[in-house]
């Protein structure tokens, strides 16, 4: 192994490291490496929670016509979602910032959607009409 690659992987294994380190205060983040992991790792649990939303109305949707209109509806979000936050955080892009910004956005996004989710779950579970 070459001197550079020897130091890339030491240097790759410290920040590995140090990013662990902090990982339970994110509410006290002062730093913009720490700030940006939080706001991934606040992403990844929105997107689980949306993910197993997603998996309960499918569940209780018997009919396989609205099955498929759900799953090309959640498709499309995803890819609007995505787009959405290019958009909306392109000021921030290529600063150290945007890691930050566009993860917060997909995160808020993520838990509106779920929460859109929630509600055709209890629609499709007591039986309601869901279109109202």
């Amino acid at each position: 192994m070459g001197k550079s690659c020897l130091f890339a992987a030491v240097f790759a294994l410290a920040i590995s490291g140090a990013a662990g380190a902090g990982s339970s205060d994110c509410r006290n983040a002062v730093d913009q490496n720490t700030m940006s992991r939080c706001a991934y790792e606040d992403f990844q649990a929105a997107d689980q929670a949306l993910n197993a939303t997603y998996s309960r109305v499918m569940a209780a949707i018997d009919d396989e016509g609205y099955k498929a209109k759900l799953r090309m509806a959640q498709r499309n979000w995803i890819q609007f979602r995505d787009n959405e936050c290019t958009f909306e955080t392109a000021e921030n892009e290529g600063g150290s910032i945007y890691p930050m910004v566009y993860n917060g956005c997909l995160a808020r996004l993520t838990k509106q959607r779920t929460r859109a989710l929630d509600a055709y779950l209890s629609c499709w579970k007591n039986a309601q009409n869901c279109g109202e």
